[in-house]
């Protein structure tokens, strides 16, 4: 397929969906908070089997976590951990079998240190895709009155499509920074980003975020 052919194709699909009535914005409530996922240094390490380049999306995200901390709005990071025994991993982990790197108490599952939390800041431990699965993230939200969520981190077509899909379901609007996302290829990210902006969240530049910010 050529290039030219491809973004015809690509024009065709956006407009059928348009024209079927998915993808409207849903913009932001009045409490956001920005949900930092699995920025760990198994997943921002290119070296490792989990790993890919992903240095624009931990900037996006450093600006993200600047803007939310200036105006004191609820912030949230997860990390992905697993026992010795590896018990706690499910299935996930014989299909997945890079997850093994993924073992608690090591450095692979640190936060990297160019988005590190600071202060009260909480890191949600879980062992699947989405945020809210088998976690507390839920009462935290509760806790804090917010109503929408700003995802970042990675990758895209695997905790941040999960946590999308979830968070709508749980009544939350949902908001992708498209800059501050990522993922190892480029396919299942541009996919995905698709996927959400139809049906699950907004899709926006991270710009548009931070000056939807300045207005709260």
């Amino acid at each position: 397929m050529t290039d030219d052919t491809a973004t015809a194709h690509g024009d065709a699909v956006a407009r059928y969906y348009a024209d079927h009535e998915f993808g409207s914005d849903v913009g932001f409530g009045d409490r956001p908070a920005l949900v930092v996922i699995d920025l760990i240094n198994a997943f921002t390490d290119p070296e490792t089997d989990l790993g890919s380049d992903v240095s624009a999306v931990l900037d996006a995200t450093a600006d993200l976590l600047d803007a939310f901390r200036e105006h004191d709005l609820p912030r949230y990071f997860t990390t992905v951990a697993y026992e010795e025994s590896y018990g706690d991993a499910g299935v996930f982990i014989e299909k997945v079998p890079a997850l093994r790197e993924l073992r608690l108490g090591t450095a692979a599952v640190d936060v990297d240190d160019r988005v590190a939390p600071v202060g009260d800041e909480r890191v949600l431990l879980k062992k699947y895709a989405s945020a809210f699965f088998g976690t507390d993230l839920s009462t935290e939200l509760v806790t804090d009155g917010v109503d929408t969520l700003v995802l970042a981190g990675v990758t895209t077509s695997g905790c941040i499509r999960a946590t999308a899909v979830d968070g709508m379901q749980h009544g939350y609007r949902v908001v992708v920074p498209e800059d501050a996302v990522g993922d190892r290829a480029e396919g299942p990210h541009r996919a995905n980003l698709f996927d959400i902006d139809a049906k699950y969240g907004d899709v926006r530049p991270l710009d548009a975020v931070l000056a939807e910010l300045d207005r709260e």
